[in-house]
């Protein structure tokens, strides 16, 4: 085979390349499909760089490799070269007519799992090794990549520092206790203290330690020193939930601002969402449209309507009034002082107000220990960004920077002061005003992809019973 320096399909496909037209050119892939006469074969040649195919032509006589060709199925992974040629069929630019191919892989066409059909969404996540060769989840990957990269682009040109925060931690942010030991401890054998307990001290760590729900406390940290930081990276927990919008293992976006307050936060939040949406409408259009033609078909609509409107702001005092007052029926009872659910925030999203919403101002008791007491001394200056279809994305608040209000709060929480004693520190050696939020990025993806479930927007779901691959 004549060595030709691999094109990738997303570029053979682009307008820019009609220069190539008339030369031969070398592409590697997998086939989607193959289909033909007697005397000539399509084959669909796809390499994850783009949803669109590229068309293999081969004429079979001239070819004369009939054995090849066989082998050559749904699945089969190839390197073709040929000339780029353009295309006489409807929605394609351009086709290569093959002149040698070489076979990689072979896919037994009774084996292959893929073949041209529709696949269940719960089938394909019991061949999570396989499922990213489907147009489906090359979309989605595609778009996770490209928000990724979003992100930090965002945050690099807007002056904040990147910030690794441990994965293990001996404290739990958010108080919840559903957290995920880790030990090197021998199950069979616990060292016991003569109270019965598991002796924590014989530990790696010498305490009892955990994988990270949330690397906030952390960041804070990074704030007080370099005034602008961010954190993206995994995130677990230990919820006993099978729910179409939970994982155990997450990803979590989380900026911390020094010398921000809570107005200031709403407009980081804001601008953020609104930078990361178009970013995707320019770069993964296609992507987009294909998903929207398959699973939802106001996923481009419902984007825009997030970039085409100011986002409404009040207090959660005033959405429970709006909800009290609206003579809907919800399923979960509204009054002051409880949790709102999905059915709340998307009312007030998608029927009341017509716009993204910013809610704040929360009762203390519903909200986490680090939140800022307002005045009133019965809530906290956080804030929560609800969205249509998918309810809250973002979660955020300005930090008590006090340290004997924060101490009091964790008192009230019963959270052992030992746990955070580094966390109140921060809050006794020049403290400062600060503020900061959480994204959660499957959340968006979800949002963003107009998927139904959580456990199709990243490639390995961890949730209960479930550690595969």
């Amino acid at each position: 085979m004549k060595s030709l320096k691999r094109t990738r399909v997303t570029d053979l496909l682009k307008g820019d390349y009609s220069h190539f037209v008339g030369n031969d050119v070398n592409v590697k892939g997998w086939v989607r499909t193959r289909r033909g006469k007697k005397n000539i074969a399509f084959i669909a040649l796809n390499d994850g760089s783009t949803i669109h195919n590229i068309q293999i032509v081969v004429d079979v006589v001239s070819f004369n490799n009939d054995e090849l060709l066989k082998k050559i199925t749904t699945g089969a992974c190839i390197s073709v070269n040929g000339m780029l040629v353009e295309s006489p069929g409807k929605g394609q630019l351009y086709e290569i007519h093959a002149s040698d191919i070489k076979l990689y892989g072979e896919a037994d066409p009774e084996k292959y799992p893929l073949q041209k059909k529709v696949h269940s969404m719960e089938f394909l996540r019991e061949i999570a090794h396989l499922r990213p060769r489907t147009n489906t989840f090359g979309a989605i990957f595609r778009i996770r990549h490209a928000l990724s990269f979003a992100i930090h682009k965002y945050f690099n040109d807007k002056g904040f520092y990147y910030i690794h925060t441990p994965i293990i931690t001996g404290s739990d942010c958010e108080g919840a206790g559903d957290m995920f030991r880790v030990t090197t401890l021998d199950l069979d054998n616990l060292p016991r203290k003569e109270d019965g307990s598991v002796d924590f001290s014989m530990d790696f760590f010498g305490k009892e330690t955990n994988l990270t729900v949330s690397g906030q406390l952390e960041a804070e940290l990074g704030a007080m020193a370099l005034s602008n930081v961010y954190t993206f990276g995994p995130t677990f927990r230990a919820e006993n939930s099978n729910t179409p919008r939970h994982l155990s293992e997450f990803w979590m976006v989380e900026p911390e601002v020094a010398f921000y307050d809570i107005d200031d936060n709403m407009d980081l939040a804001e601008d953020f969402l609104k930078y990361l949406i178009r970013y995707l409408i320019d770069k993964c259009i296609d992507d987009l449209e294909f998903l929207q033609s398959r699973y939802d078909s106001k996923v481009v609509e419902t984007l825009s309507f997030v970039l085409e409107n100011d986002f409404k702001r009040l207090t959660y005092t005033e959405a429970i009034k709006i909800l009290e007052n609206s003579g809907q029926k919800f399923e979960f009872p509204v009054k002051w002082g409880v949790d709102l659910q999905s059915e709340h925030e998307r009312y007030l999203v998608e029927k009341h107000f017509h716009k993204p919403l910013i809610l704040t101002d929360y009762p203390k008791q519903i909200k986490a220990f680090y939140m800022k007491l307002n005045d009133d001394g019965r809530t906290v200056r956080a804030l929560d960004v609800l969205f249509p279809r998918i309810g809250e994305i973002i979660g955020g608040s300005q930090r008590e920077e006090d340290y004997n209000k924060l101490s009091q709060r964790i008192k009230e929480m019963k959270i052992d002061p030992d746990d955070v004693w580094w966390y109140l520190e921060t809050r006794k050696f020049g403290t400062a005003p600060h503020s900061g939020f959480g994204l959660g990025f499957e959340r968006f993806m979800l949002f963003a992809t107009g998927m139904s479930n959580i456990r199709d927007v990243i490639p390995f779901p961890r949730t209960p019973m479930n550690a595969e691959f």
